[in-house]
């Protein structure tokens, strides 16, 4: 069953993204939720329309993304936590707190587009995240957890 993804599904596609998926799925879940709607034939034409008109702005959007994403790299974060005996953290830093981090840099960046590799981080030390900055670039973005 084709359908035409109206919101991002995590692990199927993005918006705008003509996917195939069992029927099941699709009827009971993706179309009664409101994420997709079923691609008939008028709606591929539409949809192909769509998509000549939308890919230079694509390109550009790129663009910008390698940019960023070649500067996220070269870049330092520290994430602060409150830190108690031994170097231990009250809690754990999650991608909001690095999400905040970013922002403080200047990297306006969504915390649903980080993803820390690893365990819990419940320490202070360097750590590892993979952050998507465009849908096509992934950047593994080392950070410092510090005590502040």
């Amino acid at each position: 069953m084709d359908v035409l993804l109206k919101k991002n599904v995590d692990n199927l596609g993005d918006k705008d993204e003509l996917v195939t998926v069992k029927p099941g799925y699709g009827r009971n879940f993706l179309i009664p939720q409101g994420y997709a709607i079923l691609a008939t034939s008028s709606i591929k034409k539409m949809h192909a329309e769509t998509l000549k008109q939308r890919s230079h702005k694509a390109e550009k959007l790129k663009e910008e993304a390698q940019a960023i994403a070649a500067k996220l790299e070269k870049a330092t974060i520290e994430v602060g936590a409150k830190v108690g005996e031994n170097g231990k953290i009250f809690g754990s830093v999650t991608n909001v707190q690095l999400a905040e981090a970013l922002e403080k840099a200047g990297y306006n960046i969504e915390r649903k587009r980080i993803k820390l590799i690893g365990d819990a981080i419940k320490s202070v030390g360097t750590y590892k995240a993979e952050v998507s900055v465009h849908k096509e670039i992934k950047v593994n973005l080392d950070f410092n957890v510090v005590e502040g």
